[in-house]
């Protein structure tokens, strides 16, 4: 143990699209929307998470809103670096402290990203005082999340549906044997119901709305055993102008989702078809872990089970599958050496 041991701290971070999440001495200390607000004058970020969020669609012209991360990835440097610093910051062990500590972290990354975005998410790192920065690949993350031992000579499928990419893998020794990232997730299912209100209801609602109606009655199938109730949705009327209000039902949302979850499906059979006979035989008997906040949409496993007449489970708390699996590798740094990248 080095004599500065004390002044280094240890935290995992699931840099998410839609939301941030870290992980603190075995706990998830930070649960945030990634999004920061900016003042356009200065140029200088005036709020992050939260805060942010709750402006969101109600600005005036000196106050944007930017989401740093697009489809997984580091969209805008400034901003993100930003962001990452202000949560770190309103981490309990950490704030208030007399001394900046230098900080050991693990993130996870989505795994179709370039060699300029992994070096995006580095610098941003190294700029908030990062000496020991690893980096591990969602779909491995959520496995070990999930609770799969990804070191074993057995093949696991895990399909992880966040909000910028949609990460399908197949795992077994500890590595991904073939995988899929398309760029369909929860930003994308919001962007259709958006869509879906327009064309079908006059209506237009902004992004959190729609985001309420998705988390609310958002569903996969038109046929469900136990539906939520009706909606009633505000918004402007496009025809009129005025403020409007109307009921919305799961089935018009499935019907707003059904080429994204298509898109979705046909990805996950290229994985399969691209899957080694030996972990093909593995999968049928193992089934397919679901993960990831797009996990919760309902429906979502009894479509996939149809489609690829395999079992298909979802995570105990989806949306905090991969900041788990990335919180377990960060404990046991020895023992997954072997797939984090330094």
């Amino acid at each position: 143990m080095g004599l500065f041991d004390f002044l280094t701290e240890e935290i995992a971070i699931d840099l998410g699209t839609a939301n941030t999440l870290i992980i603190h001495r075995n706990k998830i200390v930070i649960d945030s929307p990634s999004i920061v607000a900016i003042d356009r004058k200065t140029e200088k970020p005036i709020a992050v998470g939260e805060i942010a969020k709750s402006m969101q669609g109600k600005t005036h012209d000196d106050i944007k809103i930017i989401r740093p991360l697009k489809d997984g990835v580091i969209a805008d440097f400034a901003a993100s670096e930003h962001m990452i610093k202000e949560l770190i910051r309103q981490i309990p062990g950490i704030k208030g402290r007399f001394f900046t500590a230098s900080l050991r972290m693990v993130i996870c990354i989505p795994s179709g990203i370039t060699e300029v975005e992994k070096r995006a998410v580095k610098d941003s790192a190294a700029h908030i005082n990062a000496k020991d920065v690893r980096l591990i690949y969602e779909p491995m993350a959520a496995a070990i999340g999930v609770g799969i031992d990804v070191t074993q000579p057995k093949g696991n499928m895990i399909i992880d549906i966040g909000g910028g990419t949609s990460e399908i893998a197949v795992i077994a020794l500890g590595g991904i044997v073939c995988d899929s990232s398309v760029k369909v997730a929860g930003d994308i299912f919001t962007e259709d119901i958006v869509y879906y209100m327009r064309t079908h209801h006059n209506l237009y609602v902004g992004e959190r709305t729609a985001e309420k109606i998705k988390i609310e009655v958002g569903s996969a199938l038109e046929e469900l055993d136990n539906p939520p109730e009706d909606l009633p949705v505000q918004g402007r009327d496009l025809i009129t102008g005025k403020p409007k209000e109307i009921m919305i039902n799961y089935k018009e949302t499935a019907r707003a989702l059904d080429k994204s979850l298509l898109r979705i499906e046909d990805s996950i059979m290229s994985t399969l078809s691209n899957t080694p006979p030996e972990l093909s035989a593995d999968i049928y008997n193992t089934g397919i872990y679901l993960a990831g906040g797009g996990a919760l949409l309902r429906g979502l496993d009894q479509r996939i089970s149809k489609r690829t007449s395999l079992p298909v489970f979802v995570a105990d708390d989806p949306l905090r599958a991969v900041v788990r699996g990335t919180g377990i590798a960060l404990k046991n740094i020895e023992k997954f050496e072997s797939f984090l990248i330094k």
